[in-house]
């Protein structure tokens, strides 16, 4: 759903980008609090040491399963948004900078999406998605049992949804400042059905990762924050509690999360530097709906159409699928260089506002 320059018209898209910073300028304020709280939900500095890497991790996998267009219909394919997956891993605020750093990557290096249309998508495709999937997540996981199942279950309807929102909010845009004289009506009708059609696509991506993330450390996703399953024996007949286990040591912990972080890199490298090259060709959603109804008649060619890596391949690299692989394994580099860095910055700035409070106490000294 990348919009390019063109479709949106300069107002429109000047107000939608200050949508996108003053989002960005929040999410920036509310990752601090998500990077301190702890798997209980209480907070403090095992919590900032798990979610910062694994949140340059979910950018960089999320920027490789968006080069993995799938079908849905005849001659129309979509892909992951990654919205709701970002949410659920590691918070919502930290996905809205999750997914706006993949789109930043893919407009600035691979020419998707157009520069002056950056807001837009951001509106789109990372606020809207995180919010409504966030919102909707949370108030099942309100309802439902409290096991991974509940959990996996309710992200997949959380990222199910969050698609065809994304979706009605890029028709209200265009509503407002759409550069082509063309029916509103079916505009709605075409980008809704599409995308309902992706969704499906969306919410089995997004439930198989995090039911994976799960099974080996339900710690880490943040959606499945103080979920516990105790276990149960049985004594005298009946089932009772077990007592509660002592905490995973902290370097146990932390060498299981690299084992995650680095198989987490790895499945990202195959599937952008191998898998892409099998991905379906067909123009996605918002590209079938735009050919079909006459709104890419006033597209803008890309700022950036002379990258070397723009439209995912590498330039002077003849060879398709080598040329293919290679921009994929660069993008995935550069994304979780920079998704890390700004997650760490965060953190730091965190840590550092953490510092100053406490220094007057410091002062005084403490008595025993």
């Amino acid at each position: 759903m990348h919009a390019p320059d063109g479709f949106i018209d300069a107002p429109v898209s000047a107000a939608a980008g200050l949508v996108a910073a003053g989002a960005i300028a929040l999410s920036l304020r509310g990752a601090r609090r998500e990077q301190g709280a702890s798997p209980d939900g209480r907070g403090g500095q095992l919590g900032a040491e798990r979610t910062a890497p694994l949140a340059g991790l979910v950018a960089a996998f999320i920027f490789a399963v968006q080069m993995l267009n799938f079908p849905v219909a005849a001659g129309t394919s979509g892909h992951l948004l990654g919205g709701a997956l970002a949410a659920i891993l590691v918070g919502p605020c930290t996905g809205v900078l999750c997914v706006s750093v993949v789109l930043l990557m893919q407009a600035v290096l691979f020419a998707d999406g157009g520069l002056t249309a950056l807001g837009v998508n951001i509106t789109t495709m990372a606020i809207t998605t995180t919010v409504v999937a966030y919102a909707l997540f949370r108030g099942l996981v309100k309802v439902l049992p409290r096991t991974r199942r509940s959990v996996t279950a309710a992200s997949f309807l959380a990222a199910l949804v969050s698609v065809p929102a994304s979706a009605v909010v890029f028709t209200l845009l265009y509503a407002a400042g759409g550069t082509t004289d063309v029916s509103i009506g079916k505009v709605a009708t075409a980008m809704v059905g599409v995308h309902v059609l992706i969704g499906i696509g969306e919410a089995v991506i997004t439930a198989l990762t995090v039911g994976a993330v799960i099974a080996v450390r339900p710690d880490l996703v943040y959606g499945a924050r103080g979920l516990r399953q105790r276990l149960r024996l049985r004594v005298n007949g009946e089932l009772v509690d077990a007592p509660d286990t002592e905490p995973v040591p902290a370097p146990a912990a932390a060498r299981s999360q690299r084992t995650v972080w680095a198989a987490g890199l790895v499945t990202s490298l195959v599937l952008a530097g191998f898998v892409s090259f099998y991905a379906s060709a067909d123009p996605d959603g918002l590209e079938k709906v735009a050919a079909d109804h006459g709104i890419d008649k006033k597209a803008e060619e890309h700022a950036n159409a002379g990258s070397p890596l723009a439209d995912y391949g590498v330039e002077d690299v003849e060879d398709a699928r080598l040329s293919g692989g290679l921009a994929g394994v660069i993008g995935v580099g550069v994304t979780v260089v920079v998704g890390t860095a700004v997650t760490w910055a965060v953190r730091r700035r965190r840590a550092d506002g953490r510092s100053d409070a406490a220094s007057p106490a410091d002062t005084t000294g403490t008595s025993v």
